[in-house]
């Protein structure tokens, strides 16, 4: 399937979701512009896009080349609540802000920062999930703090929620670039490699790919992802849901399938790479003979 960029026709969100379409949603703000030196860690307020507007603007066009249908303004942390506290780990709170944004008659999105144990309160997220829609949310889900496999099994228990109360609402996940099997209630920010030693965790654009296709299994339409997820990664949900879509996103000419480059190497051990079986099945190790495969949250 040869890239074709996207189709012509405008769609609201809402006019996608209901029709099936795969909605592909942006990556990593924070963690990105921090590696590339426009965001100090901290309280990290996103004064880039003042100071460094072309910086926020080159990654916002790599997502796009990548496959973004979606891209958000880069506006974390820019307001004094949100620096006292990460909003929504609570149900409440995006409860009181789903109700707000129904005001102004526009479809309502909201995910939370919660895994598989719920909210800080001990809501589960089957429970979020059904606050949020009967509050007027169409669509709902999780975002950040989790890697994508916890990300998925708390997807599944709103999916479950919605479905027991009879409810129906668009699911929407955006997980981390980096596997957190390991951490605790609070996500990766209990993890003793947070913020600076993460690269260890780093999702491989296979991994991203298995993601895609068990979030398009598990009936989730709106698919992107957060601190940590590059524009590669965002070109592996593209491509791994090219058949769904009809089309490649610009930034696969430069990218062979599954590898699929690599039957033109001078070597031939590489060469013999180039197939999807490969790729798949690896274990991909660390380089660290002498560090644990798991930590110990400090939390």
């Amino acid at each position: 399937m040869a890239p074709a960029g996207r189709p012509g026709a405008k769609k609201g969100i809402l006019e996608r979701l209901e029709s099936g379409e795969v909605v592909i949603g942006d990556g990593s703000f924070l963690i990105t512009l921090e590696k590339r030196g426009y965001v100090k860690a901290g309280l990290w307020t996103p004064e880039a896009v003042i100071e460094h507007p072309d910086a926020v603007r080159q990654l916002h066009m790599e997502f796009l080349r990548a496959g973004s249908n979606v891209m958000q303004t880069f506006t974390f942390s820019a307001s004094e609540d949100n620096m006292e506290s990460k909003y929504f780990e609570h149900v409440e709170e995006a409860v009181w802000a789903v109700e707000v944004l129904k005001e102004s008659d526009r479809p309502v999105a909201v995910t939370m920062c919660i895994g598989p144990e719920g909210d800080m309160h001990d809501i589960t997220p089957g429970e979020c999930a059904v606050r949020l829609v009967k509050a007027g949310a169409s669509i709902v889900g999780v975002n950040c703090r989790f890697g994508p496999e916890t990300s998925l099994k708390t997807m599944e228990l709103m999916k479950e929620g919605l479905e027991r109360a009879g409810l129906k609402a668009h699911l929407m996940v955006q997980p981390l670039g980096f596997h957190t099997p390991d951490c605790g209630k609070e996500g990766f920010v209990d993890l003793p490699e947070y913020p600076f030693g993460l690269e260890s965790r780093v999702a491989t654009r296979w991994d991203i790919q298995k993601y895609a296709r068990e979030a398009y299994n598990l009936g989730v339409r709106y698919i992107g992802g957060c601190c940590g997820f590059e524009p590669y990664h965002i070109r592996a949900i593209a491509e791994e849901l090219a058949p769904e879509r009809g089309f490649l996103p610009p930034a696969s000419e430069k990218h062979g399938s599954w590898g699929s480059g690599l039957d033109m190497h001078t070597k031939p051990w590489i060469r013999a790479r180039a197939r999807r079986e490969y790729w798949e099945n690896l274990l991909p190790a660390s380089g660290r003979p002498f560090c644990p495969s798991l930590s110990k949250p400090d939390i």
